[in-house]
């Protein structure tokens, strides 16, 4: 493979920038352009160690930049290549023209996640392991990134490697039945087979059953607090972002746009969406902005609906009501410190789970907290201790080698040929090989890599 570079940390002001050499070029290519304090080429120091000294542009001999530079030889590195990482001043400027010297030497720019794809390409990861270094980047929770770091360590490989390996276990005794049926009972052959099969079933939908809690951890949940007017949207906003968010007055329709944020709600991310308030009116940009939260209902996973308690029940309310059926609801009764007058009687399961809060004395968080938990996290899934399946890729998959074993034992009580069944054993091997990357496309891997930053 030819010789890569990028710069790895993020582009801005800092302290210390990275730039990435791979390749069997990476150290002649330092030592045109790196010079030692001791006078010594790379070669000469020592390996896995920073060694300090300049960066000189080798056509006029000008010193760019003071640096730190180590090199590590292969197999013993990330790529399983030789690497050479320069830490130089974080700014762009120095970044840049000392990538830029890089590139006038036998080196060309990296792809994104070329790094890594040569970390798989090379054995070093598998490729739900490859897939992680992505996940652990972009975590946005302890939890997220606690579940990207099992699968680093090939958690998941580990349980799909130990399926296939009794997949081609039964393979293998069932091809002897095949080429020598002399010597094998058809019949024995099938009940082991389907005493297999049925283990594995059940093994591969336990992880598919926990993908919905990992893309919970991965992606966040997609969160819309919606109400009429002056209900206390945008103080719900900012009172979970801790922060004045949102523009916040008693003026009805002061949100006409959506405004979106991250939070950490106990662990649990969310996406949540400040909507403008649901009703009726003639002003054009406030329509905009109530037609905006309508649409945006049907995209989230979880709707936060807030009642005024110190008001009746309102034509709003009921709008907003009629278009919420079917999603998951968390009820909230704001401005509980006010003379109650909302009358739900009507409305029996809401009355019976709505939470009671007053944003203005910071009172129903907990709760709040405590219904996000019970509404995603429930069911016998044990986020500290279980394997869960964060990728929906893998999850996908996973997917589509559990419809094969089903068809596998189908086709054994149906009475089918023991060539039949080889065909469905290939087929989930096949699927579960995808995952790890065994027996993954180039065009697959090309998609997967292609998500990747520049630089890792």
């Amino acid at each position: 493979m030819d010789t890569i570079a990028a710069i790895s940390t993020a582009y801005g002001v800092s302290g210390i920038g990275i730039i990435r050499i791979s390749g069997d070029e990476a150290v002649n290519i330092a030592d045109k352009i790196f010079k030692s304090k001791q006078g010594k080429n790379l070669k000469e120091l020592e390996e896995r160690k920073l060694n300090y000294g300049w960066i000189i542009n080798p056509s006029n001999k000008e010193k760019v930049d003071e640096v730190l530079t180590v090199y590590m030889n292969k197999p013993y590195t990330y790529t399983k290549e030789d690497v050479v990482e320069i830490n130089c001043h974080g700014g762009i400027v120095p970044l840049r023209k000392i990538l830029d010297i890089i590139l006038e030497q036998d080196c060309r720019l990296a792809e994104r996640g070329e790094f890594t794809k040569r970390a798989f390409l090379n054995g070093r990861l598998d490729l739900t392991q490859a897939e992680s270094v992505m996940d652990i980047i972009s975590s946005k929770t302890e939890k997220s990134m606690s579940l990207s770091m099992d699968q680093l360590q090939g958690r998941l490989s580990k349980q799909v490697n130990e399926i296939v390996d009794e997949l081609m276990e039964l393979k293998a005794h069932l091809e002897v039945n095949i080429d020598f049926p002399e010597y094998d009972e058809e019949e024995l052959t099938k009940e082991k087979i389907k005493e297999k099969a049925f283990i594995m079933k059940e093994n591969i939908e336990k992880l598919i059953s926990s993908a919905d809690t990992g893309k919970i951890f991965k992606e966040g949940i997609n969160t819309l607090i919606l109400g009429k007017p002056n209900v206390g949207k945008s103080s719900l906003m900012n009172f979970l972002l801790n922060e004045n968010r949102s523009i916040v007055t008693e003026v009805p329709g002061t949100t006409r746009d959506t405004i979106e944020e991250f939070v950490n709600l106990a662990g649990v991310p969310l996406n949540i969406i400040d909507t403008a308030g649901i009703r009726y009116t003639d002003d054009i940009v406030e329509k905009i902005g109530v037609q905006k939260a309508i649409d945006k209902i049907d995209d989230s996973d979880l709707i936060i609906m807030i009642f005024d308690a110190s008001k009746e029940l309102e034509e709003d309310d009921e709008i907003i009501l009629n278009n919420i059926e079917n999603k998951k609801v968390i009820y909230l009764m704001n401005k509980t410190d006010l003379n109650t007058k909302i009358d739900l009687t009507n409305y029996k399961e809401i009355e019976k789970e709505v939470i009671k809060i007053s944003l203005l004395k910071n009172e129903g968080l907990e709760e709040i907290e405590t219904k996000v938990k019970e509404e995603f996290l429930a069911g016998n899934i044990d986020a500290n201790n279980d394997l869960i399946v964060t990728n929906t890729r893998h999850k996908n998959l996973l997917k589509k080698a559990n419809n094969s074993l089903k068809e596998l034992l189908g086709s054994i009580e149906a009475g089918l040929t023991l060539e039949c069944l080889e065909v469905d054993i290939n087929d989930t091997i096949h699927y579960l090989g995808e995952i790890t990357g065994s027996t993954v496309s180039e065009s697959v891997i090309e998609k997967i890599f292609s998500n990747f930053c520049i630089g890792k």
